[in-house]
């Protein structure tokens, strides 16, 4: 039987948040379980972070021995796939390299031109056209694979390309990731409606979106969470398009009371109440919108269809609900100046999200931008033979500089952070006793952002505790949330303020009686003021917890009690041996 190895190789520029690359994208899922639908062997390597530490990657590919190999190329990560081709076919010359995505899918003519390692490009949308050419291969035929649509390989030494595959019409014939593989990102479309610039989805799905039904979309959360998954990432460029589709995805997830957590991508223009309502109740903790630029030439420029008034309506509405509205937005476009960076800071400061990030314009293969940049230019695809991940905007416009490009970036970022407790103190909920208990996980989860998160060590965000202990105090005030009584008493511990520290926790075990976080927080502060028999018997509501072992041991050793804590070391060598 043949073996297959699916690869999402590395990148080899450092992240300064491994998150952004680190998931493998859904659709090497989809190809890996159309092949074991079939009968085929195969194994996918996450190798996102094998950059730094590349040998790691060659002993694998020795022991696997795959017969093929397949890399999910999504441009910036090209390299590694080179990379990794070519070890695949020193440790095996026999093996059959085959490269797919996005990023192969617009440079397949390239890669077959310059690199020999690798002998197929599977283009388009893959399942199929890869379980086609994994029977091809099988026969060990002579002759080419011409009749396999949305391939590319080399016919008499020069790159070919078969007939473009149609788009599947139904989604959900396709074996389910989820049966074979666990993950986190999940999606409900393929394709997007819009066509903006910067973006290589209109090329590639040709503006036309395709759904799964709300049935198979929910049974593959539902198989996942069975696995443990409980935070989901959903994936598509708009999940929203469908209204009533959403509204019967979310009411299926609340009537099969599947405990889960999700964040989304959608438009400013593709929300309302109703389905914001729905989205809440259902788990969704986070939506991202593309806002771009706070200047209305840009976004036109961008082909960003949507209205200031859309964008504004789109943050409150998200808001109001208990759902993080975060903004992305773009700065080094074509035309970008002092002033549309100052019209991104008033769009800021009018929509307040509580979560924003600002990418410099990268030019990809596929996209508008880059076609243009083309044209312009006389450049080819030869540039991507250097060995660089991306290309930026202003490197190919003489109106901007990477002094200026950077100068834009800092401010954005500097002024948005500096604003953020403004923007936590601005918060409207919307008043249903229904959501209180949803607003107080909000505001918790918020709070913590600023007291232990990713705010809490930002030097541009001022006042972050102060603006934790408000946001944990309100959310006590919608109800009685776990999390916010424990994330209040520690940020009371950090300020030694342990009477308040104190009162808070005792407060939160009198609604959480068994939570093992308030007792090991309530002991802490009770040993600070020396009060170590009242924390001994906190801790030993909880003998079970390792953690909880380890501060009865050191109470144990303030009161001179030898016994106890020799009895408390010997519960925790059983416990860490469990």
């Amino acid at each position: 039987m043949i073996k297959i190895l699916l690869v999402y190789p590395y990148f080899i520029d450092k992240r300064l948040n491994e998150e952004d690359v680190s998931a493998i994208p859904m659709g090497l899922y989809y190809v890996g379980a159309m092949l074991r639908a079939n009968g085929y062997a195969v194994d996918i390597l996450n190798g996102h972070n094998l950059g730094r530490t590349p040998q790691r990657i060659y002993p694998v590919l020795v022991d696997k021995q795959p017969d093929v190999v397949g890399f999910s190329i999504l441009h910036a990560n090209r390299w590694g796939g080179i990379d990794i081709a070519r070890m695949a076919k020193k440790a095996n010359p026999n093996v059959t390299v085959v490269f797919g995505g996005v990023g192969a899918t617009f440079l397949w003519e390239h890669f077959l031109t310059h690199f020999p390692e690798i002998d197929y490009v599977v283009r388009g949308e893959g399942e199929h056209s890869f379980l086609e050419l994994i029977r091809f291969l099988e026969k060990k035929s002579a002759k080419a694979p011409t009749h396999i649509d949305g391939l590319a390989f080399r016919k008499q030494d020069k790159p070919y390309k078969t007939r473009d595959r149609e788009p599947l019409s139904d989604l959900d014939s396709l074996p389910m990731p989820a049966d074979h593989f666990d993950f986190q990102h999940i999606s409900l479309t393929r394709g997007c409606p819009e066509g903006c610039t910067f973006c290589g989805s209109p090329a590639f799905w040709k503006r036309r979106v395709r759904f799964h039904s709300a049935g198979y979309f929910v049974t593959q959360i539902v198989r996942l969470r069975e696995k443990g998954v409980r935070f989901f990432f959903v994936s598509d460029d708009t999940f929203t398009l469908k209204r009533e589709l959403v509204i019967d995805i979310c009411r299926r997830i609340i009537s099969h009371r599947i405990d889960i957590e999700w964040a989304a991508i959608s438009r400013v223009d593709c929300v309302d109440d109703a389905m914001l309502g729905w989205m809440r109740r259902a788990g969704c903790t986070q939506i991202s919108f593309g806002v771009e630029s706070g200047s209305r030439e840009l976004r036109d420029r961008y082909r960003k269809r949507i209205s200031q008034a859309a964008i504004c309506h789109a943050f409150d509405l998200t808001v109001r609900y208990g759902i993080m509205a975060r903004a992305y937005f773009i700065y080094g476009g074509p035309g970008e100046s002092d002033k549309s960076i100052d019209e991104s800071l008033k769009l800021l400061r009018r929509i307040r999200p509580l979560a924003s990030i600002f990418y410099i314009l990268d030019l990809f293969p596929g996209t508008v931008l880059y076609e243009d940049y083309k044209q312009r230019s006389g450049a080819t695809d030869d540039i991507w033979l250097d060995r660089v991940e991306d290309m930026l905007y202003f490197e190919t416009d003489a109106t901007l500089s990477k002094a200026a490009v950077l100068a834009f970036g800092r401010r954005l970022r500097e002024g948005y952070l500096s604003l953020l407790p403004e923007f936590a103190g601005q918060i409207e909920l919307v008043e249903d006793p229904e959501m209180y208990p949803l607003h107080a996980d909000f505001l918790s989860r918020l709070a913590l952002t600023f007291s232990h998160g990713d705010y809490a060590t930002n030097p541009l965000v001022e006042d972050n505790l102060a603006t934790a202990v408000m946001l944990f105090k309100r959310s006590l005030h919608y109800h009685p949330n776990h999390r916010a009584f424990w994330g209040l008493g520690l940020v009371y511990q950090h300020l030694q303020r342990f009477d308040e520290s104190l009162a808070i926790l005792q407060q939160g075990i009198q609604h959480h009686s068994a939570s093992p976080e308030l007792r090991m927080a309530l002991a802490n502060s009770l040993m600070r003021l020396n009060r170590c028999p009242e924390a001994r018997q906190c801790l030993e509501a909880i003998p079970d917890h390792p953690r909880a072992a380890e501060q009865l041991i050191r109470c144990c050793r303030i009161l001179g009690d030898r016994k106890g804590e020799q009895i408390w070391i010997g519960r925790l060598k059983n416990l860490q041996c469990s």
